[in-house]
C-alpha cells in the first residue's frame, strides 16, 4: 500500500511546499501532490518508502505552523465511518435501534453522547463508508394528522419549500386520496442526510406543533359555551394528540365521550363555502362527502352555482344538532387544511338558518338587545335582515358569520330561543282548553 494520505494541512499548502518538506526527508514521490482543501494525496515508490514516509513526517513535522498527519490512504471501499445520529426517541429500545442499523451493514460500534435534550444522540461506526453512506440517506418518515398538513405546506407550498431549502432535503407528503374517516394520518417523507433529515424533522414538527397550539386556542376560547363539548370524539383532532378538557365549565360538562345535545326535531342549515373548496369538499368521485354524510349522520347537499361567476356555493346540511356539529366541523376543517384560508387566520363562514316569522322578533328582542347579547357571547356576527318577506312556510333567514365555535354557539342558542317560543305556544294552548261547542 504506497498511496499517502497527508492530513492537517493549512489553507495556504501548495503542492511545492509538500514537495520540499518530502525532499529534505529524503522520500522520493512517484507521482504529483494532489492538494485539497486541509490535505492531499501522493504516490510513493514502494510500501517501504511509504512506511518511512509516515515515520519520518507523521506528527514530526510542521509545515505553516502545523503538524502533520501522514498516514496509509485506506480506498473508500475498507474505510470506517462514523456517524451521528440526533432526535432518537427516548421510548426507542436499544435493541430497535441496532436492528434499524444492522440493516444496512456491520456496526462496529454504537455509543451514547451525553446531550442535554430530551431526545439521545449516538455516534455508529460503520466497517465501510458505502454502509455508512447508505444510513446516511436513510429516509425520515413522519405522521401527522391531515388537520395539520395544509398549514405545513403553506400557500402554494411556500412553508414546504421553505423548510427544503432551509434544511437542504426533499419531502413529499402522501395525497390526499389514501385519507379515510379512520386514517386521518398522512406519511411525510423527508430525504437527506442523517444531519439534515434531523433540521427538517424539528422545523416540521414546530410548524406542527404551532398549528396544533392555535387550534386549542381556538377551541378553548368558546369550548365552555357548549355543555359537554369533547372535540377528540368527533375526530377534529388527532384522537393521540392528548388534548387537554375545556379549562372551564362545571366538571360533568368534560366526562360525556360525546357532545351532550338535547333530543330535538331535524335541523336544516344552509352553509355558504368558497366555490373554489366544492371539489375538495366532493373529494374524488363524492368520496369525501359521501364519508363525511356517514360519519356525521347528515344529509349533505351542494346547491348549484347561482351564477357562473359565483365566489360562494351553498352546502345544504340536515340532521340534529351532533350531526350539525360534526358536519360543519368536518366543512370548517377541510377549508383550513386545504388553504382557502392564510394559516394565521380563521376560517369565518356565513351560515343561514330559517325560523318562523312571528319568533324573528325573540330572536332580535326589544330594541335589539337579545341579538346584541348573542353576538356578545358567541363572538359571531348575527344578523336578522329587516324587511324580509316570509317564504312559503312564513319562515325568514337568519344569518351568522364567524368562526367554527362562534356559529356553533348562535346557531344552539337561536335553536334554544325557538324551542322556548314553541313550548309558550303549548302551554297556552294547554291553557285555553278545546273550544267549547253552543248550546242552541
Amino acid at each position: 500500500m504506497n498511496k499517502l494520505y497527508i492530513g492537517n494541512l493549512s489553507e495556504g499548502a501548495a503542492p511545492a511546499d509538500l514537495e520540499s518538506v518530502f525532499k529534505d526527508a529524503q522520500i522520493p514521490a512517484s507521482g504529483p501532490f494532489l492538494v485539497k482543501t486541509g490535505y492531499a494525496f501522493v504516490d510513493c515508490p514502494d510500501e517501504s518508502w511509504a512506511l518511512k514516509a509516515i515515520e519520518a513526517l507523521s506528527g514530526k513535522v510542521e509545515l505553516h505552523g502545523k503538524l502533520l498527519e501522514v498516514e496509509h490512504s485506506v480506498p473508500k471501499r475498507q474505510r470506517i465511518r462514523k456517524l451521528q445520529i440526533r432526535n432518537i426517541p427516548p421510548h426507542l429500545q436499544w435493541e430497535v435501534l441496532d436492528s434499524l442499523l444492522g440493516q444496512y451493514g456491520v456496526v462496529e460500534s454504537c455509543e451514547q453522547v451525553n446531550t442535554d435534550s430530551e431526545t439521545a444522540v449516538v455516534n455508529v461506526t460503520y466497517s465501510s463508508k458505502d454502509q455508512a453512506r447508505h444510513t446516511e440517506e436513510l429516509p425520515l418518515k413522519i405522521l401527522a394528522h391531515n388537520n395539520f398538513v395544509g398549514r405545513l405546506i403553506g400557500k402554494e407550498g411556500r412553508n414546504l419549500k421553505k423548510i427544503e431549502q432551509d434544511t437542504d432535503t426533499k419531502i413529499t407528503i402522501s395525497p390526499l386520496q389514501e385519507l379515510t374517516l379512520y386514517n386521518p394520518e398522512r406519511t411525510i417523507t423527508v430525504k437527506g442526510s442523517v444531519e439534515t433529515c434531523a433540521k427538517a424533522e424539528e422545523e416540521i414538527m414546530k410548524k406542527i406543533r404551532e398549528s396544533y397550539e392555535n387550534d386549542i386556542a381556538s377551541m378553548n376560547l368558546q369550548a365552555h359555551l357548549i355543555p359537554g363539548l369533547n372535540l377528540n370524539a368527533l375526530g377534529l383532532f388527532p384522537p393521540t394528540s392528548g388534548m387537554p378538557p375545556p379549562t372551564s365549565g362545571p366538571p360533568a360538562a368534560m366526562t360525556p365521550p360525546y357532545p351532550q345535545f338535547e333530543q330535538s326535531e331535524t335541523e336544516t342549515v344552509h352553509l355558504f363555502i368558497p366555490a373554489l373548496s366544492v371539489g375538495a369538499i366532493i373529494g374524488k368521485q363524492g368520496q369525501h362527502i359521501k364519508q363525511l354524510s356517514r360519519f356525521a349522520g347528515a344529509s349533505i347537499k351542494i346547491a348549484p352555482a347561482e351564477a357562473p361567476d359565483a365566489k360562494v356555493r351553498m352546502v345544504i346540511i340536515t340532521g340534529p344538532p351532533e350531526a350539525q356539529f360534526k358536519a360543519q366541523g368536518r366543512i370548517y376543517g377541510k377549508i383550513k387544511e386545504e388553504n382557502f384560508v392564510s394559516p394565521k387566520e380563521e376560517v369565518k363562514l356565513e351560515a343561514h338558518i330559517r325560523v318562523p316569522s312571528f319568533a324573528a322578533g325573540r330572536v332580535i328582542g326589544k330594541g335589539g338587545k337579545t341579538v346584541n347579547e348573542l353576538q356578545n357571547l358567541s363572538s359571531a356576527e348575527v344578523v336578522v335582515p329587516r324587511d324580509q318577506t316570509p317564504d312559503e312556510n312564513d319562515q325568514v333567514v337568519v344569518k351568522i358569520t364567524g368562526h367554527f365555535y362562534a356559529c356553533q354557539v348562535a346557531q344552539r342558542k337561536i335553536q334554544e330561543i325557538l324551542t322556548q317560543v314553541k313550548q309558550h305556544q303549548q302551554q297556552r294552548a294547554l291553557q285555553s282548553g278545546p273550544p267549547q261547542s253552543r248550546r242552541k
